[in-house]
Formats: C-alpha cells, structure tokens, sequence
C-alpha cells in the first residue's frame, strides 16, 4: 500500500512538472567576446561549463546585440530596436568629441522610457515569480528601478568587483567578489520559488573593466600561455568567476530537480574589448593612420584586453566583432542535445520568444524581434523574417582621430551584410558565409545586391521613424554645450 502511494504521489509530481510553464532563466555576461568562450574557439580561456551547457543544448552562432551594454539592455527588455526607444549609447552626445565630424549625433535617451512594457511585467502577469541580480543600467532612480517594473525581487550593482556598492543598499562579506555575490542571490532565488515558475534575470558585471579577479583564479592562468590575443590570467579569471556562476546555477537546478523544466539561456551583451589594433579594427580619420598603434580603447587599455578574431574590431563597432554574441540556450526535452543554428538571431527576439515559452500576455508596444522558438525545436526552421537590423545615430570614440564607430545603419538578411555609414552615405557589402572577418566590400563588385539591402534598410528606418543624426552646427558642438556637473557623469567602470 506505501510502495502504491508513493508511486502515486511520484506520479502526481510529474505530472504537476510537465503541465507547468517552463521556469526561465537569463545569465548575461558584460563585454564578453564572441570566442572568450572555449565552445565558440577560446584555447586559452575555460569555460567548463559553458561547454557543458553547449553539449546539453543549442548554439546559436549568429546572434546578435549592440555595439555597447545599455543600449542591448534596453532591446531586450522591451522588444524594441534603440531607433523606437531612443536608448542607442551610453550616456550623452558630450561624452566623445564629436565637435570637427559633419554630423550632429542624435540626443540619447538614458533610462528605458517607463511607458515600455518590459518582459518582468508580462511574466508576473502570467503567473512567474521574478527575481534580478546584478548590472541593470537602463534607468536607477525611482520608478526605473527594475523593483518598479516587475521584478519581485531586485538588486542592481556594477561599477567595481570588490568593495561593490548595491542598490537597495545589501551587506554581504568583507571581500566578497560581485561575481559570488551575485551567484549567491540568484541561487537563494531559485531554491525559494522553486514550487512555481519563476523568470530569473541574471546580468552579471563580468568581465567588464576594471579588470579585477579572485586571485587564487589568476594563479590558475599565470603560468599558462596565451594563444593569439587571448592571454590575459587576470581577464581569464573572471571569466572564470562568470563560468563558475553557470555551474552553480546548474548544479542548483539539479539539485531541486528542476532542470527538465528550465530554460536556461547564457549570453553577452556586446562584443570583447579588443580587435582595434589591426588596421580594420578603427575607423581612422586621414593623415591619423600613425596614431593608431597607440590607440587606446574604451577601457584605457591600450586597445584591448581580448580579441574577437576571426571576427573585425570589437566593442563600440557594428563590424560583427562588436556586436556578435555567445549564445547557448538549454531546453530539455525540446532542444536537441549538441546542436546548433545559424540562422541571424537579434536581441527584440528574446522578448517574443520570452512570451511564447511563459504562455505570457502581449506588451502594450509593438515588438520588433519573432519568437525563436521554433528554431530551438528546429534549427533548419525558418523564421517569418528574413533580416535583422542595427541603427547608431552616434559616435563612439578610441583616441585622436579614431573611432569605434560614426553614425551608421545596417541590414543583415542570410549571408549578406550592408552597412551604409551616415557622415558620407558611403555602402559596405559583405558576404559573411565566405567572409565572417568582413575583409572584402563588395558593394562595387555586387552592386544590384547593395542597391537591393539598401532599399530595404531605408525602408526600414522610415517604418520604425528612425532618428537620423544632422549636419553639424558649430553652436551645437561639445565645446559650446555646458559641462556636465561634477559626480553626476556615467562611471567609467559602468560604461
């Protein structure tokens, strides 16, 4: 009679588990590089389980976000593309000195407007339970505030690794790394909501300058070499913290027994900090070509602290080492173990494919991305659309007379790439199948195939109403705009 109940009540439990909604989970790296991952090409760096994550699921090996953090932010919580919400950078027009380029750059909006549904809201509404940790960056005062917008539980922290500050101000151990910490946040999490379905949002501050690591991690890679630009023991430690954190969530949801009903997904949300040193790695001004081995980049580190290659430039560019991303998302019983699709994948889709696995309710706005859902069940599978599209109205700077990147749109449909700077209209064609390191424009050998992408890129823009830098007005200048006043500009360690 106990063996007959207890096979009952085993039974009952199962049951409960496969009509329940999946729980979500989304782990996000800061400034992690498409092949910072051993799965997707790293001989240097370990990421034991990452890779195992991969064996257990998906790739997706075209996916991609921003040129920078707060702007993929902003896509991805609200489904929409920056040229409908305004968030395309970090911070203002001033941070960069944009006073002798042609165009005025469009005014950035640096809190994700509050009038935007965001994916919390709508998988409270339909029935989650929601918790984020860690680097939020899309709007910390009053009712920007991810504890405003849907998340049950949240806690914002970024800007340094040790001696971190949290907002709702948190205590934890003398000494603890932000990488545990938060860790330890998310695991509590899951443990308590582990009876219902629960959406966990987990935007790690690492690897993000400065670039601080545990030090019994640095020992690991001291004496290790490097291969190619990947080489840094300090840099490879934290990517080890991050990867440490993967494990930690998986063996957690072992644990529980809750891995057959988690999606778990791991990301980044731009590309490396490196690949500016090669002579395609900035986009140079005449006569500043000499400057560039001594560029600096982003981070003050001369340029670099990984690199993306085979992938052109890095963080700050639309070339593919900017904004191309690691992605490997988890779904047992659905995802087909060790697989992996090629199909171009953009940060609006997260939002709809968020809703489809929750069964959740629609946001008020319209979402620009397609549900990926049925590319985990079918990575041949093909989407309604059939292109992706970025849109920087701005500049990012890396030295005198070097840029990451000027005002520019582009389209990605399959293989083709087009890119049309905004300063002087001028097209780049790529064929990324044959040419991943976007080396050869074939805009003049192809140019039915440009003047094709580029219709529909300017069809685009005026769809979405696109803002669109304009000429430069010397009255409108950085030097004649007033200074930002002292302590209220972005930290350099949260840029």
């Amino acid at each position: 009679m106990k063996i007959a109940l207890l096979m009952f009540a085993v039974a009952a439990q199962l049951a409960l588990a496969a009509a329940r909604t999946p729980n979500v989970i989304f782990i996000m790296a800061d400034d992690l590089g498409y092949t910072d991952v051993a799965c997707f090409g790293s001989k240097y760096y370990e990421t034991p389980n990452l890779d195992r994550l991969a064996t257990q699921g998906m790739k997706l090996l075209s996916h991609h976000h921003c040129q920078n953090c707060t702007p993929t932010r902003a896509a991805l919580m609200s489904g929409q593309y920056g040229a409908r919400t305004g968030v395309y950078t970090v911070g203002g027009i001033d941070r960069f000195d944009w006073s002798a380029r042609p165009l005025r750059p469009v005014d950035n909006v640096t809190d994700l407007p509050l009038d935007r549904d965001i994916i919390p809201k709508q998988l409270k509404a339909a029935g989650y339970a929601t918790g984020m940790f860690g680097k939020w960056h899309i709007g910390e005062r009053g009712e920007f505030h991810p504890g405003k917008r849907g998340f049950d539980e949240a806690i914002s922290s970024a800007g340094q690794h040790f001696d971190f500050a949290t907002n709702p101000k948190v205590d934890y151990p003398k000494g603890q790394y932000l990488a545990d910490f938060l860790t330890d946040r998310a695991v509590d999490f899951i443990t308590r909501h582990k009876d219902k379905p629960f959406f966990l949002y987990l935007p790690h501050f690492g690897v993000h300058s400065p670039h601080h690591a545990k030090p019994e991690l640095i020992a690991k890679f001291k004496n290790k070499p490097g291969v190619g630009g990947h080489n840094s023991p300090v840099y490879a430690a934290m990517i080890a913290s991050v990867d440490e954190s993967v494990g930690r969530v998986m063996k957690t949801l072992d644990d529980l027994k809750l891995a057959d009903n988690t999606v778990l997904i791991f990301t980044s949300d731009n590309g490396g900090v490196g690949g500016y040193g090669r002579p395609d790695g900035l986009i140079r001004e005449p006569g500043k070509e000499a400057q560039g081995k001594k560029a600096k980049g982003e981070d003050g580190d001369g340029g670099g602290i990984t690199d993306n290659t085979p992938l052109r430039s890095g963080k700050g560019s639309l070339y593919e080492g900017g904004t191309r991303e690691p992605f490997i998302v988890r779904w047992p019983g659905v995802i087909k173990p060790g697989s992996s699709c090629g199909v171009p994948t953009i940060h609006v889709d997260i939002f709809p494919t968020m809703l489809e696995i929750a069964a959740a309710p629609k946001p008020r706005q319209v979402l620009d991305g397609e549900s990926l859902v049925k590319l985990f069940r079918d990575p041949a599978a093909k989407l309604t659309r059939d292109a992706i599209f970025q849109h920087f109205p701005g500049y990012l700077g890396s030295g005198p007379g070097l840029w990451r990147t000027t005002p520019v749109s582009l389209i990605q449909s399959g293989d083709w790439k087009l890119m049309e700077y905004l300063e002087d209209g001028k097209l780049e064609l790529y064929n990324l199948r044959d040419d991943i390191g976007e080396t050869k424009n074939l805009a003049k050998e192809i140019p039915d195939k440009a003047k094709e992408l580029h219709a529909r890129l300017v069809a685009w823009r005026k769809e979405v109403k696109a803002p669109m830098p304009k000429p430069n007005q010397p009255s409108e200048t950085p030097a004649a705009q007033p200074k930002e006043k002292k302590g209220k500009g972005k930290k350099k360690g949260n840029q």
